[in-house]
């Protein structure tokens, strides 16, 4: 889980109406009214090397890509059903060119695989919390086969497992109401996944939505995943079990207000807040996945790419603040964030406001062997301003004098320590 940054790709026939991926769902779009968008779906513009070139600029390690989403379509040739891309216009797997183009650029990868499914004749509708046809009177006494519903999950998923090489992360999407952890035949799921991959991370979402998980608790189920997963929000601090230890986890966050692509949409985080939430969720031991969602014609949107280039431009020098960092037992400075590497022993400073004269580090007196601006090396000077008083004691400065700093996307100082 050190890796710290992965691109979430959420793609699909969603992208033709470009009103988010939960477009059946909140517009109660049947079967036979989606179908137009299977019928025309045609990426000719999908390059997922493209893709991965732009991840691996960016500085992400790993990535996650939809295989199926909520709608039932899949990007991978399943021979479970019809309901695939290979039986599109496009007529080719396209998850496996996903897996091919990540791979040569040494990024992880991982799949997307929703466990709920609006296509499927034997997934419960009428009355379901969140089916397209939940209203629908039309379906309030059709009969419906669980166990070959999860036949058929099942299937697919041993599919993904053993068809695309090592994979690196299974990422499950969702369980609510009753449809949580066994009714999933959760345990069997897992130890099949294991069996096949059994260095492969699995999230938490066998037994929760992301609002809610099991992993925190005392004793575990098998099926508990191996990190939480909160959906839109970073938490307020590092999550830890009923012990109080820390657990892995890792914030899944949109670039604006949808995970599937929507053409309305142009609210977009910048640059800088992406960098601020990143080393937010290192310094509190989480992960950040930040979510693109391509056209139909199978681009990533150009205000993303523009973006994601800005990241990379900065981790390019300041990349040593978050691989291989996380969390350290301090409060939280008011001028920013500490990222610290135990193996090295570096703690970073990202500083985000314009200090008077100088930056104070609580705690650290006599601590630091050295400061130095990260993404090019530069002195800082490690002085006691004759001001300070008793209060500050046991603490120690670092100085930039009258110099105005540019902390739009923060600067970071690396501080060796003794």
């Amino acid at each position: 889980m050190y890796d710290r940054f992965g691109m979430f790709i959420h793609w699909g026939l969603y992208a033709i109406p470009a009103r988010g991926e939960w477009v059946r769902s909140i517009e109660k779009i049947s079967v036979e009214d989606y179908q137009q968008y299977f019928d025309e779906f045609n990426p000719t513009d999908y390059n997922p090397k493209e893709w991965a070139k732009l991840a691996k600029k960016a500085g992400m390690k790993y990535a996650v890509m939809t295989a199926k989403h909520h709608d039932g379509f899949c990007l991978f040739d399943s021979k479970f059903t019809e309901y695939k891309a290979t039986n599109t216009l496009a007529k080719r797997d396209l998850l496996r060119e996903y897996v091919d183009a990540f791979r040569e650029e040494g990024i992880k990868v991982g799949f997307y695989y929703s466990i709920i499914d609006w296509y499927h004749p034997d997934y419960p509708a009428y009355g379901d919390a969140q089916h397209p046809m939940r209203d629908n009177i039309e379906f309030k006494d059709k009969e419906h086969d669980w166990d070959n519903y999860l036949k058929y999950m099942h299937n697919q998923v041993h599919e993904l497992m053993k068809n695309y090489g090592k994979i690196d992360i299974m990422w499950f999407d969702f369980s609510y109401d009753e449809f949580v952890g066994e009714k999933w035949e959760a345990t069997k799921l897992i130890k099949m996944i294991r069996g096949i991959n059994p260095d492969i991370i699995i999230d938490d979402r066998l037994a929760g939505s992301g609002a809610t998980s099991v992993i925190m608790d005392e004793e575990p189920p098998y099926y508990a995943g191996d990190f939480e997963s909160p959906e839109q929000i970073i938490p307020a601090g590092g999550l830890v079990d009923s012990k109080n230890r820390p657990i892995p986890w890792e914030s899944c966050i949109t670039l604006n207000g949808h995970w599937g692509y929507s053409r309305s949409d142009k609210n977009y985080k910048s640059a800088a807040y992406v960098v601020r939430m990143l080393a937010e969720c290192v310094s509190k031991n989480g992960n950040l996945l930040l979510n693109v969602g391509p056209t139909a014609k199978g681009e990533i949107p150009p205000e993303s790419v523009e973006i994601l280039e800005k990241v990379g431009k900065w981790m390019h020098g300041n990349s040593d603040s978050i691989y291989g960092c996380g969390a350290i037992d301090l409060p939280k400075p008011e001028w920013g964030r500490y990222t610290y590497n135990k193996k090295t022993n570096k703690l970073y400073a990202h500083i985000y406001e314009n200090g008077a004269f100088s930056y104070r580090f609580e705690g650290f007196a006599d601590k630091i062997k050295k400061a130095r601006v990260l993404y090019d090396g530069s002195e800082v000077k490690i002085s006691r301003p004759w001001f300070t008083g008793k209060e500050s004691a046991d603490d120690t400065f670092i100085e930039f004098g009258t110099e105005i700093l540019d902390v739009s996307m923060g600067i970071v100082i690396e501080l060796t320590l003794k």
